[in-house]
């Protein structure tokens, strides 16, 4: 009787649970149709099996308490019953026709990604998410915003630690939103929980997604699919915004990348001094690149290169650009020419040739980067 009372009483107290614990065992219901429909259907899928549990080792249980040898049972005989075998064929297929037909039904609303309001490319890149909009001038990169001294334990754990980015990315509520899911260099998984959007970033090929979200909010996800060193350091996080908020964010970050190309065409009219270049590319540097090549600059032997005393970044700047802009095919080094604007790019490379002892005393101008990342 506990026995039947507890596997009745699951559903029920997932449920609950639900409600009350952030970190629930059961699945949560999240924000979304269709996150509700996954939800409804794992609880009657839930309820099913935990019904012919109790049925088969009620069955089970009873006979092995009053058909004992011991109380006198003697065998029945039906050896292949013609009853019994059609009992145990046509029972359980029609049990998987009710679990198969809302579970269908659910797979086909999932996978319908026509018809979208938005659409988003999702690139996973060793190790953060690049965002780029089909429908605005609008694209960046969104990186883990966990400050380093809380993952090294020098410094408190934050609330939403290691679940926390520099730029989230925007969508707007009640709309489709769809999401083309690629990579470019290894599986990741683009996985946001509250939206029920699990889908591997495979390099090579894209898959879809697709979302409408019914309340605004701020909504936190990772990926999900081990993809290298830092995997667990390269969270998803997306705000819902009211049509009307969406549509004036869409406007300020369209006239923030207009700014940002103008100020381009402005330097590269004009050099920078040794200074300013210094001060930017060291944090530039510190952001991007000192978690592989170290903030000594000396690397992970057997890793990550050593910039500190390089040979190329003490002799050959063309190179060095290069390796930058561009990345290095087969390896952890990533492309930086869409990461980071002319500007910090020159300035992370002067700082890269003139720290740690390296004193080359040479500059790099963005018009410099802009040759390599033009081919001029």
């Amino acid at each position: 009787m506990r026995l039947l009372l507890v596997v009745f009483a699951l559903p029920v107290w997932a449920a609950d649970q639900q409600q009350r614990e952030p970190y629930q065992l059961n699945l949560r219901q999240g924000v979304t149709d269709i996150s509700h429909q996954v939800y409804d259907l794992h609880m009657i899928i839930l309820t099913i099996c935990a019904v012919i549990g109790v049925v088969v080792f009620g069955v089970m249980l009873y006979s092995i308490l009053f058909h004992r040898k011991s109380q006198g049972a003697k065998p029945a005989n039906f050896h292949e019953s013609v009853k019994i075998e059609v009992a145990w064929t046509v029972v359980p297929f029609l049990i998987l026709m009710f679990m198969a037909v809302p579970a269908a039904r659910t797979l086909i609303a999932m996978e319908d990604a026509s018809a979208a309001d938005v659409s988003v490319v999702v690139t996973g890149s060793q190790w953060k998410w690049h965002y780029k909009y089909r429908d605005h001038d609008i694209e960046f990169y969104s990186l883990l915003a966990t400050p380093r001294e809380q993952i090294n334990n020098k410094l408190k754990k934050g609330e939403n630690y290691l679940l926390e980015v520099d730029r989230p990315l925007v969508i707007p509520t009640d709309r489709k939103v769809r999401f083309l899911i690629t990579s470019d260099d290894v599986i990741h998984s683009w996985w946001v929980p509250d939206f029920a959007v699990k889908k591997d970033a495979n390099p090579g090929f894209i898959n879809e997604a697709w979302t409408r979200v019914n309340k605004p909010g701020i909504y936190r996800g990772q990926c999900a699919e081990l993809c290298g060193k830092d995997h667990g350091f390269m969270p998803v996080v997306v705000i819902a915004k009211e049509p009307a908020e969406y549509a004036k964010w869409v406007e300020e970050q369209e006239l923030v990348r207009r700014k940002a190309k103008e100020e381009e065409q402005r330097l590269l009219a004009m050099n920078m001094d040794m200074d300013e270049l210094m001060t930017v590319g060291e944090k530039v540097y510190m952001k991007a690149c000192a978690v592989c090549h170290m903030p000594n600059g000396e690397g992970l032997p057997g890793a990550f290169p050593a910039l500190k005393g390089s040979s190329i970044a003490l002799n050959n700047k063309a190179k060095h650009i290069d390796i930058v802009v561009n990345g290095v095919s087969g390896t952890a080094m990533a492309s930086f020419a869409k990461q980071l604007s002319l500007k910090e790019i020159a300035a992370v490379i002067t700082y890269e040739r003139n720290a740690w002892g390296n004193n080359t005393g040479e500059t790099v101008q963005a018009k410099d980067v802009n040759a390599v990342v033009n081919g001029i």
